[in-house]
């Protein structure tokens, strides 16, 4: 994971609940276009999951 991911990472469970991209990329204070593309990467890594359509969480374990 690079520090751009970590930093996306840490957002997400600092959120403690599913999250937008775009209120990730303001926690994260990121480009919401840059965010998403992280998101997808670490969603096919199998860190993130989407609980429902358009949030995201951290993958549990």
């Amino acid at each position: 994971m690079d520090e751009k991911e970590k930093t996306v990472f840490e957002a997400m469970k600092n959120a403690g609940k599913p999250i937008r991209p775009g209120d990730v990329a303001k926690a994260a204070d990121m480009d919401s276009n840059e965010v998403s593309k992280i998101i997808d990467s670490l969603k096919k890594k199998g860190l993130v999951i989407s609980p429902k359509r358009c949030y995201y969480s951290p993958a549990e374990g």
